[in-house]
């Protein structure tokens, strides 16, 4: 199999993250490539339509995408227990929790990176702040407990999506006011599988 990737990609490091802490990094080929929401590379277009990564071409199979579909084809075919029956749903709403930061962070930075400066949309960018502020708010408040249980694929997105915040927007500060939630990334960031994807 073939991981169609981009290091700057939260989306693609959730399931970098997961191939490492499954053990199963060597049993599937990543291979890097530059794209924009503007320009995007031919391997990436052929390989999702949509134009996004990550995407994981198979030989047996059609390409699967969408970092969460991606992650749980691979939790499933390595047995992984990434997504644990007994507490599905919540696994499930913490990791769209964790998708949602990522997807309103990156429409901050396409905002600045596309557009002309003088057609920037500043209300636009502070509503999608909003959104992070929000979830943020809300995972320091009531899923503490959750991510200090046992590992499981809402604790990867949850870590890949405050680790992107960090590489892209430094200066918005998450952590103001949520004390509990970094302390928790501070311990999570440090594992070998965050340490190893860490953007580029």
């Amino acid at each position: 199999m073939k991981l169609i990737s981009a290091s700057p990609s939260p989306f693609a490091r959730k399931v970098r993250v997961l191939l490492h802490e499954t053990g199963q990094s060597d049993a599937v080929e990543v291979v890097d490539v530059m794209t924009t929401a503007t320009n995007t590379n031919p391997e990436v277009a052929a390989a999702n339509p949509a134009g996004k990564v990550p995407a994981l071409v198979r030989e047996d199979g059609p390409t699967v995408y969408d970092s969460r579909v991606i992650c749980r084809f691979l939790d499933a075919k390595y047995a992984a227990g990434l997504y644990p029956e007994s507490r599905i749903f919540d696994t499930l709403t913490l990791e769209a929790t964790a998708d949602a930061m990522m997807d309103a962070a990156l429409l901050m930075v396409y905002e600045h990176r596309v557009r002309p400066p003088e057609k920037v949309f500043d209300g636009w960018v502070d509503a999608q702040w909003g959104k992070v502020a929000r979830c943020v708010e809300a995972v320091n408040g009531r899923w503490m407990s959750h991510l200090n249980g046992p590992l499981d694929m809402s604790h990867i997105a949850m870590g890949c999506a405050l680790g992107y915040l960090d590489f892209r927007l430094p200066d918005r500060n998450w952590r103001e006011g949520a004390g509990a939630l970094d302390d928790w990334f501070a311990v999570f960031s440090a594992r070998e599988s965050m340490t190893a994807t860490a953007p580029v």
